[in-house]
């Protein structure tokens, strides 16, 4: 408890879903540069590590997963000095958290104009293995090893057609008081309202239940996505993504 206390000391005022997470013993580890008395640390949850503190060449050299956000410039240049051109830099969006922006009447006007055959539901057990098998659907549900873990700290909800799942919306991430979502769309069945209807009817649910919807866009499509259920976008961030990863 006392190290986890100096993690967050070190992580102040750094405001993720992810890093809180950790931060909460929700889900993800963290290394240091010192076990005793740290000065950096990285937070690793999923496919996304956090740099923070003191910038160390050794500890970014760990790297843990392969979307890399860092605190400040100073992070970077130790980054970029390490992994050279191992990395890519993209940029991410962060959107405000802001828990009275949703209209429960508009996010239910997304789902109630989903074409005929076409199914909101929850996700259950069968869906959580089904999900777990596809390309498109993996991450809704893979931070979450088995589903009794998913059951019990995990939500989401999934637009199923002929009685197969072909959008959903889910927690990538938990803390305490909120989740993080993670969007997916079948390709083949894009640009028909799904995922809109998906993040509402996540977002409703998270409202019923008291719990928080964060959001972080991957690019500017989510970012209209977001905007469209009612988020505003408050700034664009650098990270960097190991090369390997695109592979």
């Amino acid at each position: 408890m006392a190290q986890l206390n100096q993690i967050a000391s070190i992580f102040s005022g750094w405001e993720k879903a992810m890093i809180r997470s950790c931060l909460d013993g929700c889900m993800g580890y963290f290394l240091t540069d010192d076990e005793q008395n740290p000065s950096a640390a990285q937070i690793v949850v999923g496919d996304f590590c956090f740099f923070a503190g003191v910038p160390k060449a050794a500890l970014a050299a760990k790297a843990a997963s392969p979307i890399i956000a860092l605190q400040n410039a100073e992070w970077e240049q130790i980054l970029q000095s390490v992994w050279g051109n191992r990395v890519t830099k993209a940029t991410r969006y962060a959107i405000r958290k802001e828990p009275d922006v949703f209209s429960p009447e508009r996010l239910n006007g997304y789902i109630d104009v989903l074409d005929e055959g076409y199914q909101l539901e929850f996700i259950e057990e069968e869906q959580y293995h089904s999900l777990l098998e596809e390309d498109w659907s993996r991450d809704l549900c893979s931070q979450f090893p088995s589903y009794e873990e998913y059951r019990q700290k995990g939500l989401g909800v999934v637009v199923t057609y002929k009685g197969k799942a072909v959008s959903g919306a889910s927690s990538y991430c938990v803390y305490s008081g909120g989740l993080e979502i993670e969007i997916d769309t079948n390709p083949e069945y894009r640009r028909k309202g799904l995922a809109t209807a998906c993040g509402a009817g996540l977002i409703l649910e998270c409202l019923k239940r008291g719990l928080y919807p964060s959001w972080d866009a991957h690019d500017l499509r989510s970012v209209a996505l977001a905007e469209k259920l009612g988020y505003h976008m408050d700034y664009p961030y650098t990270v960097y993504i190991k090369n390997d990863f695109f592979l």
